[in-house]
């Protein structure tokens, strides 16, 4: 199958992701700050997904929903019908009082076909509640593997979701000293690194190009610093305000 992603990646521009959407102008991980994103311009969007109790891939960004809902409690312990009772958005402003948690589903339906999409699996365990095939189950659905990047800090969530889907391209996501209790990714290959942006160095791109890795950098919201990743070979950057960023690197 051809790979549309890993294809943008190689002979086009650096690609701009709006980091859980837009996420400056609207409420971080929803429809609108999803859609604002591609509004705006940007090639994809980069997101958060974990398993709800009852099997479902629901985007939200922490463990727990207190930070950016109306409720409290574990993402994973609810139910999807008790997560869609929240709202996910007046936090941010009265102007978004009701937008809900989305599925992945519903953000592949909606942005899926003009939009990239960095879906980000949160795990902090070795173990797994089945969150890997919830997610590859969710691609083969919507016919997505060619617009994918399957991306986690946990190296053993990793490896989990290439035995189960090969064909989706996948980035390792590291930033330091977070997570070191699971170890790292050194046994498997992978097409994308996601290093925090400050750890990047132009010896870094290098190293990586070698082993066959483009990098994507997280989360740029410095216009000047975004420009300096591009010109050292960066492919991917994942910013806040992706209109901005996009300004910068076309200027």
């Amino acid at each position: 199958m051809h790979n549309l992603i890993l294809q943008a990646i190689r002979d086009g521009e650096t690609l701009v992701y709006g980091h859980r959407g837009a996420k400056a102008y609207a409420p971080m991980n929803t429809l609108p700050a999803f859609q604002l994103a591609a509004e705006q311009g940007a090639h994809g969007i980069e997101l958060d997904v974990h398993r709800s109790k009852d099997g479902y891939p629901v985007i939200v960004h922490d463990f727990e929903v207190d930070e950016t809902t109306n409720g409290t409690g574990h993402v994973t312990e609810m139910t999807l019908a008790e997560l869609k009772a929240l709202d996910a958005g007046s936090w941010f402003g009265p102007e978004f009082t009701g937008v809900r948690v989305p599925t992945l589903d519903e953000v592949f339906e909606e942005v899926g076909g003009r939009l990239f999409i960095n879906v980000e699996i949160k795990s902090e365990s070795v173990e797994t509640d089945g969150v890997e095939e919830v997610v590859a189950e969710c691609i083969r659905r919507h016919n997505m593997a060619a617009r994918v990047l399957v991306s986690s800090f946990n190296p053993h969530t990793l490896r989990r979701f290439r035995a189960i889907m090969p064909e989706a391209p996948i980035g390792y996501l590291v930033a330091p000293a977070y997570l070191e209790e699971l170890g790292v990714l050194d046994d498997l290959a992978y097409e994308a690194y996601h290093p925090y942006h400050e750890m990047i160095n132009a010896e870094m791109v290098v190293a990586h190009a070698a082993l066959g890795r483009h990098i994507n950098a997280w989360t740029v919201n410095d216009p000047q610093r975004g420009v300096a990743l591009r010109d050292m070979g960066v492919r991917g950057i994942i910013t806040d305000a992706p209109d901005t960023m996009l300004a910068a690197l076309r200027a």
